[in-house]
């Protein structure tokens, strides 16, 4: 569910104007090990039991005992901190004492694979209880979303576009809503969504619970958690640092040469499942395609794909049909998959803060990974931008045979570091520093442009479950 866990902050003026008393390092006794020290409600403690998770992460200790006494809390915490159970256990706590007819709690999150993904989890540890939930988000039909509100789910979780819209049309009654969460606020922010919240938020009782969850604190963020929050409880993890368990490094390379490169990145020997990052969804979806005419399996998930095709998507880099997974920032955020050995830029992002939020998508559940940015010439400013903002010099890597191309950064950073085999792998053998157990090859790569096609054995996963640490090891075709 969570990856590396951050070190909290000692500062206690990062965000001036965001007021609130901030969380210290509690002290437990022996005896309150684990999630015993919340008293939860013994369906719940099955849930996490039946969820394998035995210890809260930091965001959730810190979280916890303040959203369980019904107070306002802001959490700062990059993705893959165990946000979504840090909000999701006192509120099923609450429901199970104060049961009621919903929507009694909204969740609102800025994509829809997020959506989902948060309702997956909530699913999970909601298991042994009568709680129900219910996603709603647009580029599917309303219809069902409409017929499935009627039953009168204590929890909605939905993109604000497709809620204000239903809300507008009167089918959907946020009368009753004791609980609000707001998570990825700076990502809702960034694909403007900030109006549709405001609308939201005036339909409302006053009388209610605010969560907000966000990465980063921009000037629009830190008004709108002023606006909406009373007396929070303020909880701020490092939110800027890669996480200590992901490797992560510059790659300068020629832009022609761009291509080479990432072939050879995918052919090291522990890339066995790997995150590719473009900066526009035609170059995500050319790139899936050249991939899987290699013989390699990839699949694109991109902006132009209906619901179904990244539903599939999605679903077949979950259960192991696909190992490469060609992505906008659409992926960037949220999206918990467990076991992804390298996350590969093949476009630096726009900014410093998506650049940690992409590689964030290695390196969680405990395990390490990879980051590699190919970068040229040109993206010298994003590289200066990056490391002020990281407050470090990034490494740089260089495969044998790649042309270095100065970057003009400072510090030891600007050292290039050689690695790589120096040589092509046609295949992956099981005696190459893993202990995973081959996978066995399909014949024919998967669709890539739109992620068709369906496994044959169920996922049985939910979010934050990912893959396995026993997954086979990817054949290629040369």
């Amino acid at each position: 569910m969570s990856s590396a866990q951050p070190h909290l902050e000692s500062s206690t003026d990062s965000h001036p104007g965001l007021e609130g008393p901030r969380s210290t390092s509690p002290k437990h006794t022996a005896a309150e090990t684990g999630f015993d020290r919340f008293q939860l409600d013994p369906t719940l403690v099955r849930g996490l039991e039946a969820a394998g998770f035995s210890a809260p992460r930091p965001i959730q200790t810190e979280t916890i005992p303040a959203c369980l006494e019904g107070q306002d809390v802001m959490g700062l915490a990059q993705t893959g901190t165990g946000k979504t159970a840090a909000f999701a256990l006192p509120i099923l706590q609450r429901l199970i004492e104060e049961p009621g007819r919903g929507p009694l709690v909204l969740v609102l999150a800025p994509t829809r694979e997020l959506a989902v993904q948060i309702d997956a989890e909530i699913r999970t540890l909601a298991k042994y209880t009568k709680i129900e939930t219910l996603t709603i988000f647009g580029g599917v039909s309303a219809g069902s979303q409409i017929r499935a509100l009627q039953r009168r789910p204590e929890i909605v979780v939905g993109c604000p576009g497709r809620v204000l819209d239903l809300l507008q049309q009167g089918r959907l009654d946020l009368s009753e809503v004791e609980t609000l969460v707001l998570d990825e606020a700076d990502h809702m922010f960034d694909m403007g969504f900030l109006p549709d919240i405001r609308k939201i938020l005036a339909s409302l009782p006053r009388d209610r619970q605010n969560l907000l969850f966000s990465a980063t604190m921009p000037k629009a963020i830190r008004e709108l958690a002023d606006r909406i929050l009373h007396d929070p409880h303020v909880v701020e993890l490092a939110i800027q640092a890669p996480a200590d368990r992901i490797e992560h490094a510059l790659y300068p390379v020629a832009e022609g040469r761009k291509r080479d490169l990432l072939d050879r990145l995918l052919e090291e020997g522990d890339c066995r499942t790997a995150i590719v990052f473009t900066r526009t969804k035609h170059r995500a979806k050319r790139l899936a395609l050249q991939l899987s005419k290699q013989g390699l399996r990839a699949v694109a998930l991109q902006g132009n794909m209906s619901q179904s095709q990244r539903d599939r998507a999605m679903r077949g880099f979950r259960d192991g049909r696909f190992d490469i997974l060609v992505a906008t920032d659409i992926a960037a955020r949220g999206l918990d998959v467990a076991g992804i050995d390298y996350v590969i830029n093949f476009d630096p992002p726009n900014s410093p803060e998506t650049y940690t939020h992409r590689i964030g998508r290695t390196g969680r559940s405990d395990e390490s990974g990879k980051a590699c940015t190919l970068v040229t010439r040109e993206d010298s400013g994003w590289v200066r931008d990056t490391e002020r903002v990281l407050g470090t010099p990034i490494p740089r890597r260089q495969f044998p045979g790649f042309e270095k191309e100065p970057l003009g950064s400072g510090g030891s950073g600007s050292r290039v570091k050689r690695t790589g085999s120096g040589r092509h792998r046609s295949s992956r053998n099981a005696d190459e520093g893993s202990d995973r157990k081959p996978r066995a090859r399909s014949r024919r790569a998967g669709s890539a442009g739109s992620g068709s096609g369906s496994s044959n054995r169920p996922s049985g996963r939910t979010s934050g479950v990912g893959r396995s640490s026993d997954e086979g090891q990817r054949r290629r075709r040369r």
